[in-house]
C-alpha cells in the first residue's frame, strides 16, 4: 500500500496553485486549475482530482495550455455568452462568465454558455456542481481529442466525450451526473497501463481494431461506447453541442492533450436552468422524489457519494499520494 500525505482542503490549494505558477501560469489560471483539481480530489474523484494536475503543468510547461491568456468572452444575444478560451485552460473563461451565466438563467429562465479554444477540463462534474449550488440546474457536454470510436468504426473519431447534469435538492446534496460516452474513462485505461493491470472487456481495441484487454495495447488503439451503438450516438450528440455548436476542433482535428505544443482547442457546452420560474417546488419535489428511489426502490442516486467524500474532506483533510505529493510540491524547483 502506497504511503499517503494528509493536507487540509486550503493546503491542497496553495500546493497546487504554487505548482501551477512555477509550471508557468499566471494568478487567474494557477487559481482555477488548482480549485477544479482540489475539489474533485475532494470529492472523491481522484482520477481527474491532484494527481491529474500534474498533466496540467506538463501542459503548461509544453504550451499546450496558455497559462497568461485571458479568454475573450461576448454577448452575441441576451441569453448566450461565447468565450474563445485562446488556447488557455477550459475552467478560466468559465469562472469569468460564471456570475454573469447564473444571473442570466435567473433573468431569462435559461442561459448558455458555449466555449472553444480550450485545453480539456478534466472533471465535467465540477461546471454544473457549481450551477447547482446557485440553485440552478446545469447541463454541460465537452470533446477533446479522439479516443473513441464511433459505431462501426475501428479508429478513434471521438473523445470520451462526457456529459453532466445537476439539480439542486431542497435540505441535501445536489444530484450530480457525470459520465462518458465511452465504457470507461481514458485516465483509467491509463493508470491500468501504468500500472500494469488488465482492463475489462468492452472498454477498449488494440492498434488494429481487434478488442483488448491489454491496457498498453488499449492506450495506442481507441475506446469503446457505452451500450454500444446508443453509446456512441451520445458521443457524436455531445461533438455537435461541445464542438460543432462552439467552433471549437472536432476531436479527429483536435491536437492531443498529453504530447507536442499545441492546444487540442476543445469546446464546452454549458446549460443553466433556473427551475423555480418554471415550478417553484422544483427543489422540494425533488428531494422528496430522490428519497422514495432510493429509500423504497433502492436506486443509487449520483452526487451523494461526492457529498459524502466532500463533508470528510473538510473535515479531516484528503490525503494524496505520497509520490504524487512529492512531483508537484517540486514541480519547477
Amino acid at each position: 500500500m502506497s504511503e499517503t500525505v494528509t493536507l487540509s482542503l486550503e493546503e491542497a490549494l496553495l500546493l497546487c496553485r504554487e505548482a501551477a505558477m512555477r509550471a508557468g501560469a499566471g494568478e487567474a489560471t494557477a487559481e482555477a486549475l488548482a480549485r477544479a483539481s482540489v475539489d474533485a480530489e475532494r470529492d472523491g474523484q481522484a482520477t481527474v482530482g491532484i494527481g491529474h494536475l500534474i498533466d496540467y503543468l506538463e501542459s503548461l510547461e509544453a504550451g499546450r495550455i496558455d497559462g497568461t491568456v485571458e479568454p475573450e468572452l461576448s454577448r452575441p444575444a441576451g441569453a448566450i455568452i461565447l468565450s474563445d478560451a485562446k488556447g488557455g485552460s477550459a475552467h478560466l473563461g468559465f469562472d469569468r462568465a460564471f456570475d454573469d451565466l447564473a444571473q442570466t438563467a435567473r433573468q431569462f429562465g435559461v442561459a448558455v454558455f458555449s466555449q472553444n479554444n480550450a485545453f480539456t477540463c478534466g472533471s465535467l462534474g465540477y461546471f454544473v456542481g457549481r450551477l447547482a449550488e446557485a440553485d440552478l440546474v446545469g447541463f454541460a457536454a465537452t470533446n477533446g481529442p479522439a479516443l473513441l470510436a464511433g459505431s462501426g468504426a475501428t479508429k478513434p473519431v471521438y473523445c470520451t466525450n462526457p456529459l453532466a447534469f445537476a439539480a439542486p435538492v431542497e435540505g441535501g446534496a445536489p444530484l450530480v451526473i457525470d459520465q462518458a460516452s465511452s465504457a470507461t474513462a481514458f485516465v483509467n485505461v491509463r493508470k491500468a497501463a501504468q500500472e500494469g493491470r488488465d482492463i475489462p472487456e468492452g472498454w477498449a481495441l488494440d492498434a488494429e481494431g481487434r478488442p483488448t484487454t491489454d491496457a498498453k495495447a488499449a492506450v495506442k488503439g481507441a475506446l469503446l461506447a457505452f451500450g454500444g451503438v446508443r453509446g456512441a450516438n451520445i458521443a457524436l450528440m455531445v461533438e455537435v453541442l461541445a464542438a460543432g455548436i462552439s467552433g471549437a476542433n472536432w476531436s479527429l482535428d483536435a491536437p492531443g492533450f498529453t504530447s507536442g505544443s499545441q492546444s487540442p482547442g476543445s469546446g464546452l457546452f454549458v446549460l443553466a436552468l433556473d427551475p423555480k420560474l418554471i415550478d417553484p417546488d422544483f427543489s422540494t419535489r425533488l428531494a422528496a422524489q430522490l428519497d422514495r428511489l432510493s429509500g423504497t426502490y433502492g436506486v443509487h442516486i449520483p452526487g451523494l457519494a461526492k457529498a459524502a467524500a466532500r463533508e470528510k474532506a473538510e473535515r479531516s483533510g484528503i490525503a494524496i499520494d505520497k509520490e504524487i505529493y512529492k512531483r508537484i510540491a517540486g514541480w519547477g524547483q
